[in-house]
Formats: C-alpha cells, structure tokens, sequence
C-alpha cells in the first residue's frame, strides 16, 4: 500500500544557474533575486468588460494562477507589482489608470490584457483610449476580445521571464530613466 516515489530523472523546477549540492546553492544575487521575483508576483488587476469576467476564470480552479506565484491579488498599488490592465480603458480612465501605476513601488512590470487594453479594439471612437501604451509602458501585450485564460496564463509566464532575466541595474540604467522620461514618469 504505501509505495516509495523514487524518480531520479526528475528535475527541480526554478531553481536558479549556479553551482549545487547537498544542501547548498552557489549562483549570482542577480540570479536568486530574479527567482524569488518571478516566484512572488502580486498582481494588481485594473479589470473592466468582459476581460474581466475571463481573467476571474483564470483564478479559479480549472486555471489556477496561483500555480505561479501569482495568487495574491493587490488591490493596492503600493504593494503591487504587476499592473493587469485588462479590458477598455476610456480616456477619462486614463488618469486614473496612470495614477495607479506612478503609485506602485520600483520595480513595476505591465501586461496589456485584450485587444481593448492593447490597441482599443473594436472601439474606434473618440471616448476610448487606443492602447494602455499611450500612457504608460507596457512589458506584454496579451491579445484577444476576450483572451482565454490560457493565453492571460502565457502572458504571466512571459512576464516571470522577463522578471526572472531582469538586471538589478536596469531601473537605475539611462536607457529606463529616458523611457520613462518619454512618457512624462519621473
């Protein structure tokens, strides 16, 4: 009845480049801060239409963001790290929307989730914004009308790479201070 689990062809998922042992790691800080970011993300979602309701069926059960280390939702900017836009965004939105991202903590990461977040969509009009990008960078682009939660999934895996292969110095390099100076963010 209780049988041993004994496969040794099994490999560690996540863990970090460097040299191991019995009992001990030997890798870079960039590595081991990389991994535990991309383990530890706190999803803000900025959730509207019917992106909304898909990006609730990507946390329930069948889907199971929490299988990513994406399972504590913030509704608070200040202890977010990923901004979710998901669904329309109209232009009087828009501030609000860039609020809440200047309000977030260094360092920040976006996905765009839907054709409206990603270029306004089907909604060519005066009263909506087409494109989060217009107003704040955007690191993924999850496209769709309304996406699946297999493919909001794929844009939080892309996001962890992103996250995982990220320089401690890249928010302090010139290239991200011009950035975020071409978007008016200090």
């Amino acid at each position: 009845m209780s049988e041993t689990f004994n496969n040794s062809n099994v490999k560690m998922v996540g863990e970090a480049e460097g040299y191991t042992g019995p009992g001990f790691i030997a890798t870079s800080l960039d590595k081991m801060v990389g991994m535990a970011r991309k383990n530890s993300l706190w999803p803000l979602p900025f959730a509207t239409k019917c992106c909304g309701i898909e990006f609730m069926s990507t946390m329930a059960s069948t889907y199971d963001l929490g299988r990513f280390g994406a399972e504590r939702l913030s509704f608070s900017p200040r202890q977010a790290d990923l901004l979710m836009s998901i669904g329309l965004v109209s232009k009087k939105m828009a501030p609000v929307l860039r609020q809440v991202y200047e309000q977030m903590a260094e360092p920040r990461w976006v996905m765009a989730v839907g054709a409206c977040s990603c270029s306004g969509g089907i909604f060519d009009t005066y009263s909506v914004l087409q494109g989060i990008d217009n107003i704040i960078p955007v690191d993924v682009y999850v496209p769709g009308c309304p996406p699946r939660p297999e493919q909001i999934l794929e844009g939080i895996l892309n996001i962890q790479q992103l996250v995982q292969a990220e320089s401690l110095r890249r928010r302090t390099s010139p290239e991200y201070k011009e950035l975020m100076a071409s978007y008016g963010i200090e």
